[in-house]
């Protein structure tokens, strides 16, 4: 596992390096009108890379040395993983909304075995108030499928 640790932590640093660098080109400076656009973005990023500092030194450190996985442990990674990626591909033909709905029902379903009443009040109800709070409140456009272009949006 110590390998494994040290890989990701290390890209996750070289990634926060990315965006503290950027951040400091954008400007961290606080100014009359208030932060400037890259303030938050730097102490994110400052952040990360500190927490991937200390999981580094903790995997060098570490005397027990534990697989990174367990076989038996693929199956629930993969319950949780094909789900996410067909969502990512429904955005594409049925818009965010309705893939939401549909990965919201499916995985409610499959995985929480709630009843079908909760499932529908669920499922629906959360695309419906993003739909409103992006679209209607503050108007910024997600991606819209078939059903949303019949109903006018």
């Amino acid at each position: 596992m110590r390998a494994a640790e040290l890989i990701t932590a290390s890209l996750l640093a070289l990634l926060g390096s990315l965006v503290l660098f950027d951040a400091l080109r954008l400007g961290i400076a606080w100014g009359s009108d208030g932060p400037g656009s890259g303030f938050f973005p730097f102490w994110l990023a400052l952040t990360m890379i500190a927490t991937c500092v200390g999981i580094v030194a903790q995997a060098l450190w570490q005397k027990e040395h534990k697989p990174f996985f367990a076989p038996q442990t693929l199956g629930p990674v993969a319950k949780v993983l094909w789900p996410a990626i067909a969502f990512v591909a429904l955005i594409q033909w049925l818009g965010l909304y309705v893939a939401a709905a549909i990965y919201m029902a499916f995985y409610m379903r499959w995985v929480g075995r709630h009843s079908w009443a909760a499932i529908a009040c669920i499922s629906l109800a959360i695309p419906a108030i993003s739909f409103f709070v992006f679209e209607k409140w503050f108007l910024v456009p997600m991606p819209k499928g078939p059903l949303e272009a019949w109903l006018g949006y």
